[in-house]
């Protein structure tokens, strides 16, 4: 595998285009937006999604989806909720032998289908993997040290997807728990909403860190029905991810749940941002999912009640503090 395709070109998109390039790979980097890929093809820079990094000049992009699929391998960057119509839109041009690493973090609403099972729908013949973990974009491109999950039933195939894709400041730590690897990354979006709103709110470092741990409990409730392995969830795809989201204005989850702790509404949070904010959309899948799996989850309930039901940030707060005290590992 020499040439890779990153479909996708926001943030996290652009940043694993530049990891690749580190990792010593030929990159075509697919755009939904013209102007990204004209501007990251003559500036080196992504102007509206990974502003002040200077790109690899050896990274290509192309607003075109057969030239990105044209490779060896591909990553899959577009937003949870658009990836089904990627997918159907790269089907006619994959090849059959180029794995599909999923790199978005949801829950397909309606459906909640995980994006592998949507990925496996699509494109039944394509070998999948999932990547996953605490990993700010703008950081990645930047070359900080970071590390993630790269999740596949395939070991032989797994440990040639990492020597392609990591580097020296981009650890990657191998895993054959494709579910565990998703479910973390779509609760801990939903999650880091919570922990913003506690910010906003000024309830203090201990809300925050009780709702991390509350937190990762809910996710792994969740994680072990759907038929992860808790190990996974106590990794770098479930905890590791976690606190990283839930602890940063870097994250556009904690931030947009900061904003609607100080007050401001969800249109107007929505209508400053270019980038998708997926926990938004998660909130009511993974909620969806949980009462389909009977999974108790009350903190990511409680932020799909303030984000698709108008429910008073004040008033769901109490509701939560009021709840029956239990045994912590019951």
């Amino acid at each position: 595998m020499k040439k890779v395709g990153v479909i996708g070109a926001g943030a996290w998109g652009t940043a694993l285009a530049q990891a690749v390039r580190q990792a010593g790979k030929e990159v075509v980097l697919q755009s939904h937006e013209s102007e990204v890929a004209d501007a990251i093809n003559h500036n080196h820079e992504n102007t509206i999604y990974l502003p002040g990094i200077e790109l690899d000049p050896g990274i290509k992009a192309t607003p075109d989806l057969a030239e990105g699929a044209d490779v060896d391998a591909v990553l899959l960057v577009a937003p949870a909720q658009h990836l089904r119509t990627v997918c159907e839109g790269l089907k006619p041009h994959l090849k059959k032998s180029a794995p599909v690493v999923i790199c978005a973090k949801g829950i397909e609403n309606d459906t909640c289908l995980l994006m592998s099972e949507v990925v496996r729908e699509v494109l039944p013949e394509a070998p999948i993997a999932v990547l996953s973990g605490p990993s700010f974009a703008k950081e990645v491109a930047a070359g900080l040290p970071t590390a993630v999950t790269l999740a596949m039933e395939s070991q032989a195939l797994v440990e040639e997807l990492t020597d392609v894709l990591a580097s020296t400041y981009f650890r990657i730590y191998r895993s054959t728990d494709i579910v565990g690897t998703e479910i973390g990354g779509a609760v801990k979006n939903v999650l880091a909403i919570a922990c913003g709103i506690a910010e906003g709110r000024q309830l203090g470092d201990n809300t925050r860190a009780t709702l991390i741990t509350r937190g990762l409990a809910e996710m792994a409730r969740l994680g072990i029905a759907k038929g992860a392995r808790m190990e996974t969830l106590m990794g770098l795809s479930g905890m590791g991810d976690l606190t990283l989201t839930c602890s940063a204005m870097q994250s556009r989850n904690f931030s947009l749940g900061f904003a609607l702790g100080e007050g401001r509404t969800l249109e107007e949070i929505l209508s400053e941002r270019q980038a998708v904010t997926e926990g938004v959309f998660s909130a009511s899948s993974v909620t969806d999912l949980a009462k389909r799996l009977d999974v108790e989850m009350p903190i990511c309930t409680a932020v799909d009640g303030i984000i698709n039901h108008f429910a008073d940030i004040e008033a769901t707060i109490k509701g939560l503090l009021s709840r029956p005290f239990k045994d912590e590992f019951s």
